[in-house]
């Protein structure tokens, strides 16, 4: 499970809003000291469901599980990368028996299967966005906000 630091900006019975920043990886990494990245850290907005009663000011711990994240990691880097390399080698062996080019014909099929490995990434985002694992959750409140009455 992987952490992240927030601050609720905006609160509801169901769901919260957390301001956070980017950063916990980076007190991790061997670069840090030089790392010319941490300047472009910027603060993003995270909702999430509300299950702590946390209220607007909470400072609070965001989690998010680290298998799916690998998962999603893998749909993204690795397997545009498979389709790029099974479409272009399917391109060469086809080649021949459409008398084209294999240079040509590796290329374009590779490009093919490419921007398909895309489509299909695209398609499953929406399914995989409504699926509870895939989406952050609240650890904890670490201060909260006490608000006079």
């Amino acid at each position: 499970m992987a952490t992240e630091k927030g601050i609720v900006t905006s609160a509801t019975q169901s769901m919260i809003w957390i301001k956070t920043l980017r950063s916990s990886a980076c007190e991790a990494c061997e670069a840090n000291d030089t790392c010319t990245e941490k300047e472009n850290f910027k603060e993003m907005m995270v909702q999430v469901e509300n299950t702590l009663d946390a209220a607007k000011g909470d400072h609070v711990v965001l989690g998010f599980n680290t298998v799916p994240l690998l998962k999603l990691t893998f749909m993204l880097y690795i397997f545009p990368i498979l389709f790029l390399i099974a479409g272009a080698a399917a391109g060469q062996a086809a080649a021949p028996l459409l008398k084209l080019d294999q240079s040509l014909a590796s290329l374009l099929a590779g490009l093919l299967c490419f921007a398909t490995a895309f489509a299909i990434i695209k398609k499953f985002n929406t399914r995989l966005a409504r699926k509870k694992e895939y989406r952050p959750y609240l650890v904890r409140i670490l201060n909260r906000t006490i608000i006079p009455r």
